[in-house]
């Protein structure tokens, strides 16, 4: 089984917000299947065959003890999950799959890192670092909070099927 995981917080006030690209990633792959809230799991979770997409509900600063719930209940290794975040280190419009990897600051991977015990597990970095030089956007919290626009929104949703394309092949699933 491989368990898809996106980060975000829950919450209409963070929807389409820079820091949810990982819920974003995650509504995508689900298109119209509705997800179960579990509440013994603290995650939106949506079953299809042998694989998992997963919202966790414990705001993004407490992801991975969701993640580590939902792991030792279907009792899955680190090689079946796949972490999608948001990350500032990369520009908007640009991703990276790949495995140890991650941004500078980020307290959901620290979250999942530290309830996991290890970093080794593969993530799906999705690049949201769209400020101008000349525009005060005030903390890098601020920006990752704030609303992602129309063209943003727009773009990011085309790199989610490129990202899609590339994820499935990596996992060897179906994903569409």
């Amino acid at each position: 089984m491989k368990i898809i995981v996106g980060l975000g917080n829950p919450g209409e006030e963070y929807e389409k917000t820079r820091h949810n690209a990982g819920f974003m990633f995650i509504d995508k792959l689900a298109g119209k299947d509705s997800f179960e809230m579990d509440k013994k799991q603290e995650a939106e979770i949506l079953k299809r065959d042998s694989l998992l997409l997963i919202k966790p509900q414990t705001f993004m600063n407490d992801s991975g003890r969701a993640v580590r719930k939902i792991m030792d209940f279907y009792k899955a290794g680190i090689e079946d999950v796949v972490i999608v975040h948001d990350d500032l280190d990369i520009a908007f419009g640009e991703y990276k799959i790949q495995k140890e990897k991650g941004p500078k600051v980020h307290n959901g991977l620290k979250s999942v890192e530290q309830y996991l015990g290890r970093k080794d597990f593969l993530r799906v970095r999705i690049g949201i670092d769209n400020r101008q030089p000349v525009t005060g956007y005030g903390t890098g919290a601020d920006y990752v909070l704030s609303k992602m626009s129309k063209e943003e929104l727009k773009e990011i949703n085309a790199v989610m099927d490129e990202i899609i394309r590339e994820l499935a092949e990596t996992l060897g699933l179906n994903l569409k």
